[in-house]
Protein backbone atom coordinates (compact mmCIF):
# COMPACT_ATOMS: atom_id res chain seq x y z
CA UNK A 1 0.00 0.00 0.00
CA UNK A 2 1.41 3.25 -1.20
CA UNK A 3 0.90 5.90 1.10
CA UNK A 4 2.05 9.69 1.52
CA UNK A 5 3.90 11.17 3.51
CA UNK A 6 4.17 14.27 5.30
CA UNK A 7 8.11 14.93 5.18
CA UNK A 8 7.71 18.88 5.78
CA UNK A 9 5.92 18.16 9.06
CA UNK A 10 6.59 14.46 10.03
CA UNK A 11 2.85 14.09 10.20
CA UNK A 12 2.96 9.94 10.04
CA UNK A 13 6.26 9.11 9.28
CA UNK A 14 6.92 7.22 12.51
CA UNK A 15 4.69 4.91 10.28
CA UNK A 16 7.25 4.52 7.64
CA UNK A 17 8.18 0.91 6.70
CA UNK A 18 9.52 1.21 3.05
CA UNK A 19 13.60 1.77 3.25
CA UNK A 20 13.30 2.67 -0.56
CA UNK A 21 10.60 5.40 0.30
CA UNK A 22 13.12 6.80 3.10
CA UNK A 23 16.30 6.49 0.55
CA UNK A 24 14.12 8.39 -2.20
CA UNK A 25 13.49 11.07 0.36
CA UNK A 26 17.13 11.12 1.33
CA UNK A 27 17.92 11.89 -2.02
CA UNK A 28 15.38 14.42 -2.89
CA UNK A 29 16.48 16.19 0.56
CA UNK A 30 13.79 16.01 2.67
CA UNK A 31 13.20 17.29 6.22
CA UNK A 32 11.93 14.95 8.83
CA UNK A 33 14.03 11.70 7.39
CA UNK A 34 15.35 11.35 11.67
CA UNK A 35 11.78 11.14 12.18
CA UNK A 36 11.43 8.40 9.74
CA UNK A 37 14.30 6.39 11.04
CA UNK A 38 12.63 6.01 13.89
CA UNK A 39 9.74 4.38 11.69
CA UNK A 40 11.88 2.09 10.21
CA UNK A 41 13.29 0.84 13.35
CA UNK A 42 9.84 0.60 14.22
CA UNK A 43 8.68 -1.56 10.98
CA UNK A 44 11.23 -2.82 9.27
CA UNK A 45 13.58 -5.52 9.96
CA UNK A 46 17.09 -4.46 11.44
CA UNK A 47 19.33 -5.52 8.42
CA UNK A 48 16.74 -2.81 6.36
CA UNK A 49 16.64 -0.35 8.87
CA UNK A 50 20.46 -0.10 9.86
CA UNK A 51 22.03 1.36 6.61
CA UNK A 52 19.28 4.12 6.69
CA UNK A 53 19.95 4.57 10.52
CA UNK A 54 23.73 5.08 10.12
CA UNK A 55 22.49 8.10 6.91
CA UNK A 56 20.40 9.34 9.45
CA UNK A 57 22.78 9.83 12.07
CA UNK A 58 25.12 12.11 9.98
CA UNK A 59 22.19 14.52 9.09
CA UNK A 60 23.31 18.19 8.86
CA UNK A 61 20.40 19.23 10.81
CA UNK A 62 20.84 18.35 14.69
CA UNK A 63 17.54 17.60 15.78
CA UNK A 64 16.77 15.23 13.23
CA UNK A 65 20.82 13.57 14.19
CA UNK A 66 18.84 13.27 17.22
CA UNK A 67 15.93 11.17 16.42
CA UNK A 68 18.25 9.10 14.27
CA UNK A 69 19.84 8.39 17.32
CA UNK A 70 16.12 8.05 19.26
CA UNK A 71 15.46 5.01 15.93
CA UNK A 72 19.20 3.56 17.02
CA UNK A 73 18.13 3.13 20.39
CA UNK A 74 14.94 1.58 19.34
CA UNK A 75 16.41 -0.88 17.40
CA UNK A 76 18.33 -2.22 20.22
CA UNK A 77 15.32 -2.12 22.01
CA UNK A 78 13.39 -3.97 19.48
CA UNK A 79 16.09 -6.29 17.89
CA UNK A 80 18.17 -6.60 21.20
CA UNK A 81 21.03 -6.56 18.77
CA UNK A 82 22.58 -3.86 16.28
CA UNK A 83 24.49 -4.25 13.59
CA UNK A 84 28.57 -3.69 13.63
CA UNK A 85 28.02 -0.32 11.44
CA UNK A 86 25.03 1.19 14.47
CA UNK A 87 28.24 0.14 16.97
CA UNK A 88 30.51 2.19 14.97
CA UNK A 89 28.36 4.78 14.86
CA UNK A 90 27.63 4.61 18.33
CA UNK A 91 31.62 4.68 19.08
CA UNK A 92 31.92 7.60 16.39
CA UNK A 93 29.65 9.76 18.68
CA UNK A 94 31.06 9.03 22.02
CA UNK A 95 29.04 6.94 24.75
CA UNK A 96 29.97 9.80 27.23
CA UNK A 97 26.67 12.30 29.03
CA UNK A 98 27.37 15.20 26.79
CA UNK A 99 27.12 12.82 23.08
CA UNK A 100 24.02 13.12 21.18
CA UNK A 101 24.41 9.05 21.26
CA UNK A 102 23.75 8.72 25.55
CA UNK A 103 20.39 8.11 25.27
CA UNK A 104 20.91 5.28 22.62
CA UNK A 105 24.50 3.94 24.04
CA UNK A 106 22.20 3.59 27.15
CA UNK A 107 19.65 1.55 25.26
CA UNK A 108 21.96 -0.99 23.90
CA UNK A 109 23.64 -1.00 27.22
CA UNK A 110 20.16 -2.14 28.40
CA UNK A 111 18.52 -3.95 25.88
CA UNK A 112 21.44 -6.26 23.70
CA UNK A 113 23.12 -8.40 26.13
CA UNK A 114 26.14 -7.81 27.90
CA UNK A 115 28.11 -10.94 25.82
CA UNK A 116 26.66 -9.74 22.41
CA UNK A 117 28.56 -6.29 22.97
CA UNK A 118 31.72 -5.21 21.01
CA UNK A 119 34.65 -5.05 23.32
CA UNK A 120 34.96 -0.93 23.53
CA UNK A 121 31.32 -1.10 24.68
CA UNK A 122 31.88 -4.06 27.28
CA UNK A 123 34.74 -1.46 28.68
CA UNK A 124 32.67 1.65 28.58
CA UNK A 125 30.02 -0.46 30.73
CA UNK A 126 31.86 -1.17 33.39
CA UNK A 127 33.72 2.33 33.48
CA UNK A 128 29.67 3.63 33.66
CA UNK A 129 29.44 1.54 36.26
CA UNK A 130 31.87 1.63 38.37
CA UNK A 131 31.65 5.57 37.77
CA UNK A 132 28.36 5.73 39.10
CA UNK A 133 28.57 3.70 42.26
CA UNK A 134 32.15 6.01 42.95
CA UNK A 135 29.52 9.10 42.32
CA UNK A 136 26.30 7.94 44.26
CA UNK A 137 29.04 6.81 47.37
CA UNK A 138 30.93 10.46 46.67
CA UNK A 139 26.92 12.21 47.02
CA UNK A 140 25.57 10.09 50.14
CA UNK A 141 28.81 11.11 51.99
CA UNK A 142 28.58 14.94 51.10
CA UNK A 143 25.12 14.87 52.19
CA UNK A 144 25.56 13.04 55.43
CA UNK A 145 28.24 15.59 55.96
CA UNK A 146 25.97 18.34 55.46
CA UNK A 147 23.52 16.96 57.58
CA UNK A 148 26.66 16.67 60.64
CA UNK A 149 27.31 19.94 59.77
CA UNK A 150 23.96 20.93 60.03
CA UNK A 151 22.87 19.19 63.48
CA UNK A 152 26.31 21.06 64.90
CA UNK A 153 25.47 24.76 63.68
CA UNK A 154 21.97 23.71 65.69
CA UNK A 155 23.76 22.08 68.82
Amino acid sequence: MTRSWDWATGEGLLGLDNPEEWDAAFERGERSLGTAAIGLAFNCSLEDASPRLVRATQLPDTDQRGFAFTAVGTAARLNGALTPELYEVLRAAGPGRRSIAVNAVDDTLTFVPFRDLPPWLKRWAVYATVRDKLEGWWLRGEDAARRVWQAVRRG
